[in-house]
């Protein structure tokens, strides 16, 4: 059995494959996993066809929410992608239509910066470094850099943009715990911007 998210007449996408398990034990809770590359829901065998429909639907879209969160984008690709969720969900609501930039990749050359923005090219460059940190880091700096695009200082105006990523306050100590951490051993503090 396959099933397809809301979106999915406006965007073509790799339908999961998904296998439904029936069982007589279970009388009310319902579950979803991965087993052999497919999405396992199981289900209470007393569910109708149009209950089962309803909660298959909802399980894809929370097993797959929940993989997109376990690891930040690795390709320049995905993180174009990415960039691109991130501002529609967090600064168009705001802005009304937030710019894009034209670019968003991975480099090995900053050492001492998460990120950068060039908002005159709409270039933004990540420091490869935020790969082994967690995916809601990595978002926070997107947000950061992407609001660059619209305020180039950070002045109050760009904070309030960027305050608008729900986990702002959380990410920004998690960075400076992180640089902390890294400047007690090594040469010197990493910029948290």
């Amino acid at each position: 059995m396959s099933t397809s998210g809301p979106d999915a007449t406006t965007q073509p996408r790799a339908l999961p494959e998904v296998e439904v398990r029936r069982s007589a034990r279970r009388r009310k809770t319902v579950t979803a996993f991965r087993e052999s590359g497919r999405i396992v829901v199981v289900v209470p065998a007393r569910l109708s066809s149009a209950e089962e429909r309803r909660w298959v639907e909802e399980m894809v879209r929370r097993v797959e929410r929940r993989e997109s969160r376990q690891a930040p984008p690795t390709t320049d690709a995905q993180l174009q992608v990415r960039a691109d969720d991130l501002a529609r969900a967090h600064l168009d609501p705001v802005l009304g239509s937030a710019p894009r930039p034209r670019s968003v990749v991975w480099v090995d050359n900053q050492q001492r910066r998460w990120g950068s923005c060039t908002p005159a090219s709409g270039t933004i460059r990540l420091s490869r470094r935020l790969q082994q940190l967690p995916d809601w880091v990595v978002d926070y700096v997107l947000v950061h850099e992407l609001a660059h695009l619209v305020h180039g200082q950070h002045d109050d105006a760009f904070w309030r943009l960027v305050q608008h990523y729900p986990r702002t306050a959380e990410a920004r100590g998690y960075l400076q715990g992180w640089a902390d951490a890294q400047a007690r051993g090594s040469a010197g503090p990493v910029d948290a911007d």
